[in-house]
């Protein structure tokens, strides 16, 4: 059945293919420069976005057997997402309720339950209060109202969301608006995690720009991709989300898994269709991450987390790295791994580190996205949108309201 969902979006590409166009956006988007380097408007998009709305944390497989837990950081906020005995996703704040120390440092292991290092409180890998140390000195507490604080978590296709807000009342499949329903023709619940990359690139929009449109890739990436590879994208949308495949007819061509080459399904009747193909190109999730297929050794996709960092100048990238099946050559395949990450260090991010002086200094008031850059208008229209609505119950309504393309 989910194979079903992406046959309608191949055919209208294919469609775009044969008769040479592409949508467009309706009109040239004019985007103040501001909204890159004003200090105050990023401290507006940490609290009001990016606390706000479902944030993934990363792929279920990363954390798949019980007793699994990863550390990260969000805005500032270190959290402990880990997976409980029966098998469900659990994400905290990783600060002990009693003096708000740190209650692990580890990156990633495996836990029935964790130790403050500061006095020994004792919480089980789900955060419950298990133990105070010296209980009888310390004095009574009801040890269910000194849990962690835990987070609003929703695990679909394999991935895991939660919100930073503990309260929220955000509906998360609400928000997702059926797009999770989508990445669930990758089976991603059955991959298999390799490994992740973490670095740091220009202010977050800047870098997560990149990800929105093809527009780019045949000048930038021209040695990586060549010059002949497309820099046209057809956008398809769900809500805030969106994915983005190409109309290019070349068929075998090196960017086929990650821009969505539709060249292989042409000349084939639809019932031969494979879904592998049809996944091909590149899925964004609201507000920060972006998925791309590979081919290293297996089918592979690799899930880029951009998030703001300390200013506004910075962002955090993590690329995490799951397969259908372990590689072949693993060596071989984070050799792989290894040149994407420079890719996009060395040609993206090095690119929108360039353009941050002239943004900041007022040497351009405001930049351009054409009508072919359809992905990046989308993307900040929801920004405002998102940053526009006062209350949880008003993104609930936003959300239910987001037109589908």
């Amino acid at each position: 059945m989910t194979r079903e969902l992406l046959i309608p979006i191949a055919r209208d590409v294919i469609k775009h293919a044969k008769a040479g166009t592409i949508k467009q956006a309706s009109k040239v988007m004019r985007l103040p420069a501001t909204h890159y380097t004003d200090s105050n408007r990023f401290k507006t998009e940490v609290e009001k976005l990016i606390k706000r709305v479902p944030i993934i944390l990363g792929p279920s497989c990363e954390i798949s057997k019980p007793g699994d837990f990863k550390t990260l950081s969000i805005a500032g906020m270190s959290l402990i997402v880990s997976r409980a005995k029966d098998g469900t996703a659990h994400a905290m704040i990783n600060a002990c309720s009693h003096r708000g120390a740190c209650l692990t440092k580890e990156e990633s292991g495996n836990r029935k339950q964790f130790t403050c290092p500061y006095h020994g409180w004792s919480f089980s890998n789900v955060g419950n209060l298990m133990a105070v140390s010296a209980e009888k000195d310390f004095g009574n507490i009801d040890k269910n109202d000194y849990g962690l604080i835990s987070l609003p978590v929703y695990e679909s296709a394999g991935l895991i969301w939660a919100i930073l807000n503990p309260n929220s009342k955000v509906n998360i499949p609400t928000f997702l608006s059926g797009y999770d329903q989508m990445l669930d023709t990758f089976s991603f619940s059955d991959w298999v995690y390799i490994s992740k990359r973490k670095f740091s690139g220009p202010n977050w929009k800047i870098a997560y720009d990149g990800y929105l449109e093809y527009y780019h890739v045949p000048v930038l990436h021209r040695d990586t991709f060549g010059v002949d590879a497309t820099n046209q994208g057809i956008y398809y949308s769900w809500g805030p989300h969106q994915h983005i495949k190409s109309p290019a007819t070349e068929k075998g061509h090196a960017a086929t898994e990650t821009l969505g080459y539709m060249a292989n399904l042409i000349d084939k009747s639809e019932d031969e269709w494979d879904t592998e193909t049809l996944t091909y190109g590149v899925w964004t999730v609201f507000p920060t991450t972006s998925i791309a297929s590979f081919d290293a050794g297996g089918r592979g996709v690799m899930i880029s987390q951009i998030l703001p960092g300390e200013s506004v100048e910075e962002s955090i990238t993590t690329q995490y790295y799951i397969m259908e099946k372990p590689p072949i050559d693993p060596k071989a395949a984070e050799e792989q791994f290894d040149f994407f990450q420079k890719v996009v260090m060395q040609e993206d991010y090095a690119m929108g580190s360039s353009a941050q002086p002239a943004l900041k200094e007022g040497g351009l008031d405001h930049i351009l996205f054409g009508r072919n850059e359809q992905g990046n208008q989308h993307f900040h229209q929801w920004i405002d949108k998102v940053l526009a609505s006062d209350n949880d119950k008003d993104l609930n309504l936003l959300f239910k309201n987001g037109n589908n393309h």
